[in-house]
């Protein structure tokens, strides 16, 4: 079994990796010179989807596809679930997943990955001691070091809110 925790970075090209981090890093940038928007983009990091909920609705949406094939075409497509099933067996014990390239390309971000960027923004906006009294470079630097996951408190996967 592979670790819950930072499986899909380890899973994705390292340049893919950084393009993720970069972004992150200028959008936290970007609203810690403009506090009166982190409100509204911590709603949209809420809303965000993250690379898990996006392969277990594309696992259901394939599974319930070749049932419903099954039923009305051919047996064959009974394939389908079947093979789709084995795929999330498999992100499930090892971690890798066929498609995870592709949807990291289109821009899912695990949910390590968004809480790291929220934590920032909380941080820059001063939700944490001894981070809000720095500039606005610095502050950015040492918020998402403060999100940064590390020690013990990093091999407990991120739960979304519901």
């Amino acid at each position: 079994m592979v670790s819950t925790v930072g499986r899909i970075r380890r899973l994705t090209a390292e340049g893919l990796n950084n393009d993720f981090e970069r972004e992150a890093r200028a959008r936290v940038a970007y609203y810690a010179s403009r506090p009166e928007q982190i409100e509204r983009r911590l709603r949209e990091l809420d809303d965000e989807w993250d690379i898990e909920r996006v392969i277990e609705l594309e696992v259901a949406g394939t599974v319930f596809t070749g049932f419903f094939l099954g039923i009305t075409l051919s047996k064959k497509w009974f394939l389908l679930p079947a093979i789709a099933s084995a795929m999330l067996l498999l992100h499930s014990a090892r971690g890798t997943y066929p498609l995870l390239p592709l949807l990291r390309r289109l821009g899912f971000r695990s949910a390590n990955e968004i809480a790291r960027e929220r934590y920032a923004l909380k941080a820059v906006r001063g939700d944490f001691e001894g981070v809000s009294e720095s500039e606005e470079q610095k502050r950015v630097q040492t918020a998402f070091d403060a999100a940064q996951p590390s020690g013990p408190s990093a091999q407990r996967p991120y739960v979304r809110s519901v």
